[in-house]
């Protein structure tokens, strides 16, 4: 890991560590607004008086980091570009030090993140509370593009994950995006809301929406696969990607290229569902994995469904199964649309 220009703070954890000439890892993720997840069980939350807890696990997060973390389950290699930033940013490195993620952190003057994740085990729910997170200046995001795109040349591909922090313009992605097709990478990107609208303005390799965010473009409720096909149709008109798939939930997901539409359906679980939180970090890992394995998008995508689905089966945000997702891959369905 090297760690980039923090101010004013020692760089934890900033050992120079790099891959051999001609083996540098395939994929690279960049994580704009990470987070230091503390996920907890409790019995039943109260309100009044105080909730016991016990901590189940503290990692590292954030879309990317998430996707990297996914990629190394299923035993490819990833560098996770992220922000870092005061007391909770060298926790941030430290974690991903411990846990083995090489990353390239980009030192900001906010104060990363932290996450609560809460397991309530009568209920059996999970509760996910987010802050905002730091705000960027300009100066930051300018090096954060720098840095995306020198590392980027050395990566066939690259996945931007996650919300934006404050400051940032909402079309970053969109210079993102230029950044990376300069490079000569192929860039998937999963992101929401004004920064995934914004976006569309550059051409990705791969857009992934899920129901809310289809919805979004749309401007109508997105709930089946004839829905999820105009989505993605107008994805692709639009020269936004060249591969589109939405995500439907316990339907599956729908993917979409210039050859036609594949529905893949979601295979039944073996357990009972505990979260979503995840899925679509698990989605993404499985997809880029197999992607740059040489896999097709579709069959790359028949595997992130499957991690989709094992996603569901751990609480909060705690990383799916590498073996119960394999084992679910052959019973996701597919099935081609006319066009």
């Amino acid at each position: 890991m090297s760690v980039a220009d923090v101010p004013n703070q020692p760089p934890v954890g900033s050992r120079e560590r790099s891959s051999p000439p001609g083996t540098a890892p395939p994929v690279l993720t960049l994580t704009m607004n990470p987070t230091v997840d503390i996920c907890c069980d409790v019995d039943h939350l109260v309100d009044i008086g105080k909730t016991r807890a016990r901590v189940r696990y503290v990692a590292a997060g954030g879309g990317g980091i998430n996707v990297a973390r996914g990629v190394a389950r299923f035993g490819g290699r990833a560098t996770a570009v992220h922000t870092a930033g005061q007391e909770i940013g060298q926790r941030l490195n430290r974690l991903l030090d411990e846990e083995g993620i090489d990353h390239l952190a980009l030192g900001i003057a906010g104060e990363t993140r932290e996450a609560f994740v809460l397991f309530e085990t009568e209920s059996r729910r999970s509760y996910h509370i987010v802050p905002r997170g730091p705000r960027l200046d300009d100066d930051e995001g300018r090096r954060c593009l720098d840095l995306i795109e020198r590392a980027a040349g050395t990566h066939r591909y690259v996945v931007a994950s996650g919300s934006l922090p404050d400051g940032l313009p909402d079309d970053f992605y969109t210079a993102v995006a230029r950044r990376i097709r300069g490079a000569g990478s192929r860039l998937l990107l999963d992101t929401s809301g004004p920064a995934l609208r914004e976006s569309l303005h550059e051409a990705v390799y791969l857009r992934r929406c899920n129901r809310s965010e289809a919805a979004y473009l749309a401007g109508r409720a997105v709930r089946s696969f004839d829905d999820a096909r105009g989505v993605n149709e107008q994805l692709l008109a639009a020269g936004a990607a060249e591969v589109a798939i939405t995500t439907l939930g316990e339907l599956g997901a729908l993917c979409s290229t210039v050859q036609g539409h594949m529905e893949l359906h979601a295979p039944p679980l073996p357990g009972e569902p505990l979260s979503d939180a995840g899925a679509g970090d698990g989605m993404i890992a499985a997809i880029v994995t197999r992607l740059a394995e040489g896999d097709d998008p579709v069959d790359a995508c028949a595997l992130g469904v499957a991690a989709a689905a094992a996603s569901m089966l751990t609480p909060g945000t705690e990383p799916f199964n590498r073996e119960v997702a394999e084992s679910l891959c052959p019973a996701v369905r597919i099935n081609r649309l006319a066009s």
